[in-house]
């Protein structure tokens, strides 16, 4: 009756979609929650008891859970419900909350905003979306979602820390330019600073995440060898970190709307071609 179909397991980060076709009525059994996580709802309705409280849960919801948490799920109509679960690891989820997950505030509010980025999500996922862009995804899902719960610091706050933001985000742009395959947990750890407020201070100066910066660079790069004549796609892929080297065509295409075949023809090259392996 309860199918988990695993999208993701990454740095801390695990993404799952699930499926219980439970019938109506109440549940059967306690679940222990496996960790800490946000539930969001796509579909249907359940009744969720958990440390003595009650929630109805539909689309427009989520919820926490912890650890251990003991819970049970009712179900007041059939059909049954599909959800998306984001589980994250002791220390991302304090990155997250700023201190231990407190899964007695009750259900969360989902704007449309929220809920198109939710699904927007598990669409990456299903087009099997690199998993550092995965994470940041559910980072900045998971920090739109909570920041609903609690107010914006105040504009004085907000000020006082601007400086600190933009030097943590030179720092940032410093070390992706000498390293561009810097992953998010790497490059934040490096910054003595946690991958979600890394990510949300990034995006907020530059119009674009740390994932898409680097793929930006490693394009970049690539552009540069082919102006300087590099006739083997598969090796510049496995030199600039690309998955394979229909990923780096798919990037520059969607980058510069050329391919690395007719960039090479523009800048004066012969085309490119791939080289058979030995």
């Amino acid at each position: 009756m309860l199918q988990a179909r695993p999208l993701l397991s990454y740095a801390g980060v695990a993404i799952a979609d699930v499926a219980c076709r439970h019938p109506a009525g109440r549940g059967t059994a306690t679940e222990p929650s496996p960790g800490y996580g946000l539930v969001f709802v796509r579909r249907g309705c359940f009744v969720r008891h958990a440390d003595g409280d009650t929630e109805v849960l539909d689309p427009t919801t989520a919820f926490i859970r912890s650890p251990g948490q003991e819970q049970r799920y009712d179900h007041p109509t059939g059909g049954g419900d599909d959800c998306t679960v984001l589980t994250f690891s002791h220390t991302v989820a304090a990155t997250l909350w700023g201190e231990a997950p407190d899964p007695a505030e009750g259900p969360l509010p989902i704007s449309a905003r929220v809920d198109v980025a939710h699904r927007r999500l598990l669409a990456e996922c299903r087009r099997r979306t690199d998993p550092d862009a995965l994470y940041e995804l559910t980072l900045d899902l998971a920090g739109a979602t909570l920041a609903q719960r609690r107010p914006q610091p105040p504009e004085a706050a907000r000020s006082a820390t601007s400086r600190a933001r933009r030097q943590l985000v030179r720092d940032a742009l410093e070390a992706l330019a000498a390293a561009p395959q810097r992953a998010l947990p790497t490059l934040a750890r490096e910054l003595g600073t946690s991958p979600h407020h890394l990510s949300r201070v990034f995006h907020a100066h530059t119009g674009h995440g740390v994932a898409q910066h680097r793929l930006q660079l490693r394009s970049r790069a690539a552009l540069h060898r082919i102006a300087e004549g590099e006739d083997s796609l598969a090796r510049l892929a496995h030199d600039l970190g690309f998955a394979d080297q229909s990923h780096l065509t798919r990037t520059i295409r969607r980058q510069t709307g050329h391919t690395p075949a007719q960039l090479r023809k523009l800048l004066g090259h012969a085309p490119v071609t791939s080289r058979p392996k030995a």
